[in-house]
């Protein structure tokens, strides 16, 4: 493939959204993204939803349910980690940010367990934190599991729409619509984590002048 050639480079990319092999793709590194935040589960979903739109490939219809299956299986493998694994006795547990981002998930399960899961799954390191503490706190599994089967599908389809509009909008130009897409992702994935840590120390400060 010549790479200086952008028809060549949009016929490969086109090609392998129409490989059925992509939604294993899909699942896979969805599936991995649960525990691992180097995955990029959301950018590569978002790509395809651009893709989807702008080209017909791949099928929305499947790619949208194999991705919240992915999401509430690998959440699911992330609780059962954090049930069988006392994670909070390794060093890893201690730093300053995990310790306080379980603390603030273990708080919030007690209180608020549907919004925090739910808004959990938009927020890389927030869902390993709160889905390990909810292992960890033996959390009731068949609630956890409704939940997170609800999240998981507001996730994948927030991300692929996310995807498809701009694959609507550039449907002429299909790596375009896949740059624009991804870029905008990333903006709002770091607008939502930072938000996320700000709602997270804003309510640390009632409780640690409560406990002073």
């Amino acid at each position: 493939m010549d790479l200086m050639n952008p028809d060549a480079v949009t016929a490969a990319v086109v090609a392998a959204a129409t490989s059925p092999w992509v939604y294993g793709a899909v699942f896979l590194l969805t599936l991995l993204d649960a525990f691992l935040v180097v995955v990029p589960s959301e950018t590569v979903l978002v790509a395809l939803g651009a893709l989807a739109l702008s080209t017909g490939s791949p099928d929305v219809r499947l790619l949208v349910p194999v991705a919240a299956v992915a999401a509430m299986a690998g959440d699911s493998l992330t609780y059962w980690l954090g049930r069988s694994v006392r994670f909070e006795h390794h060093a890893w547990a201690r730093r300053r940010r995990v310790a306080a981002v379980a603390a603030w998930a273990k708080r919030s399960l007690d209180r608020r367990a549907a919004a925090v899961l739910l808004t959990a799954r938009f927020v890389p390191f927030g869902r390993i934190a709160v889905n390990l503490t909810a292992g960890v706190s033996r959390f009731h599994y068949p609630r956890f599991l409704a939940l997170t089967a609800v999240a998981g599908a507001c996730w994948s389809v927030y991300t692929v729409s996310v995807g498809a509009l701009f694959g609507a909008l550039f449907g002429g130009n299909p790596l375009l619509a896949v740059a624009v897409s991804v870029v905008v992702a990333l903006g709002l994935g770091f607008c939502v984590d930072r938000a996320s840590e700000r709602m997270s120390a804003m309510r640390q400060r009632p409780d640690d002048i409560a406990e002073s």
